[in-house]
């Protein structure tokens, strides 16, 4: 299964007092469908996984299948540190109807590549899902070298890779070692950092799993459309997100997007301890960016 171009890592609405807010999620699918978005993230790390309990994010998942209602695929977020409550995520991720599983290597223990192998092989081996590896070592402190994504990608529940480290030589060492897997379209590359997408979808990469497709869907989904097409038309587009891109990283995600969502009137304030509200001087910058692209 391909799943090629722009994909949302979505929020997950929350009203003021932390409660899911499926109104405003159903409002938020049907805008990223309707802006040409290739696909969708449930329940990822922009979506605070980390915070919503098991029922929840399975709930959610459901939610998800049952709005876009096939027209676009749905990725469940299901990683988590501990193999069994990954396990069990992906299990009831593929029951509800995902069509594939985000699972994000295992963080804070920091297992040896052989642990991190063995995670994703088990899981992999359990939930006939088509499954995607996401290296994001600056949120996890464990990162997925390029030796093991060639090993995982033999399996053929495993899809292909979320690569956020906006490393090109990273990037150009998983080419090498995957590609034949990559050529023959049994593997597929995907961004996971908004600044270097473009770059890595130069480099061939297949699609970005973006955060700033939250804001801006059409542009994300027309900078992947123009790559092969009108390179230098692209790297205008980019060029015009870059001060959008760093601000929505001006602390940790998703504290920034959530707040540009809420100015633009799409979500409420809610957000999950221990993250908070954005800061006021972040709000000034990140305001301004949403100024400068006419958003407001």
């Amino acid at each position: 299964m391909l799943i090629k171009g722009s994909i949302t890592a979505l929020v997950t609405p929350m009203l003021s007092n932390g409660d899911l807010d499926y109104s405003s999620l159903e409002s938020l699918i049907n805008l990223q469908i309707d802006s040409g978005i290739s696909g969708l993230v449930a329940v990822g790390t922009t979506g605070e996984s980390a915070t919503v309990d098991f029922d929840d994010h399975i709930k959610l998942i459901e939610f998800f299948v049952k709005i876009t209602n096939k027209r676009i695929p749905i990725i469940a977020g299901t990683g988590a540190n501990s193999t069994d409550e990954a396990l069990h995520l992906t299990q009831a991720a593929a029951e509800v109807g995902a069509d594939a599983a985000l699972l994000v290597s295992p963080y804070y223990n920091k297992p040896p590549q052989e642990g991190i192998y063995r995670h994703h092989m088990k899981i992999a081996d359990e939930v006939n899902i088509p499954q995607i590896l996401y290296n994001v070592p600056s949120r996890t402190a464990s990162f997925i070298e390029p030796e093991t994504i060639s090993r995982l990608s033999n399996h053929d529940n495993i899809l292909g890779v979320k690569d956020a480290t906006g490393d090109m030589k990273n990037f150009d060492e998983v080419y090498k070692l995957c590609e034949k897997k990559i050529k023959d379209k049994d593997f597929f590359l995907y961004s996971g950092d908004d600044f270097s997408s473009l770059e890595f979808l130069k480099r061939g990469g297949h699609g970005t799993i973006s955060v700033t497709s939250n804001v801006v869907p059409k542009i994300v989904s027309e900078i992947c459309q123009l790559i092969e097409k009108d390179f230098n038309k692209a790297k205008e587009l980019d060029n015009s997100l870059q001060s959008l891109n760093k601000n929505l990283f001006s602390e940790s995600n998703p504290i920034p997007v959530k707040w540009a969502l809420k100015l633009l009137g799409f979500i409420d304030t809610g957000i999950r301890l221990p993250l908070i509200e954005l800061s006021d001087s972040n709000k000034k910058v990140l305001e301004k960016s949403l100024k400068d692209l006419n958003l407001i």
